[in-house]
């Protein structure tokens, strides 16, 4: 009796051991709340949008990442800056998404086992407006009870996406657009 005992314990232990490697390899996470901030400031006025429902993946063995933004998804504070974002700006109608594919180039110091901050380097592309650019940038990983939550913020041109901005505003919206993001995966996919 305490053989069998034993053994069911030791069975246990080893689906447990089992189960915990392969959450730790051979995953996605990935998260559909996801948080992206843009930020105009000028002398004249500051413009803030968030987004709450963004998509973001990341490949826990190879460290690439790919984040996706539905435009009509950022809130503003007045509604009249909403729709000319939507409308005029962005186009969303026409270029529904803002989408991030790229891979974290120094993933393999993130131990996914091991509780902590870490501080990785980002590489690849950003696609708005119809327009992809290269983005190089850095960013956190913060890795609590084998989730990771990650981090990001950086400035883009509006010009290089061709986003024009009517001259009866443009002292009013910033050339440069700072972009905060992050996100908790605390999603699996297998």
């Amino acid at each position: 009796m305490i053989y069998q005992h034993k053994g069911k314990i030791l069975a246990f232990t080893i689906l447990f051991v089992l189960v915990q490697i392969s959450k730790s390899i051979a995953q996605k996470n990935y998260t559909k709340a996801g948080y992206v901030r843009f930020y105009s400031t000028t002398p004249i006025e500051n413009i803030e949008a968030i987004n709450k429902s963004v998509v973001a993946v990341l490949d826990a063995q190879t460290g690439n990442i790919q984040v996706s933004v539905l435009m009509k998804g950022f809130e503003f504070e007045k509604a009249l800056m909403q729709e000319h974002f939507n409308e005029n700006y962005v186009e969303s109608n026409k270029f529904p998404k803002a989408v991030f594919t790229g891979t974290i180039t120094d993933f393999s110091k993130v131990v996914y086992a091991k509780d902590g901050m870490y501080s990785v380097k980002v590489k690849g592309k950003l696609s708005i407006h119809g327009v992809e650019h290269d983005i190089e940038t850095s960013g956190l990983i913060s890795i609590a009870k084998g989730i990771p939550q990650i981090m990001t913020e950086f400035s883009v041109s509006l010009a290089d996406y061709k986003i024009s901005i009517p001259s009866i505003v443009a002292e009013k919206i910033a050339k440069q657009v700072k972009i905060t993001m992050k996100g908790t995966l605390d999603n699996v996919l297998k």
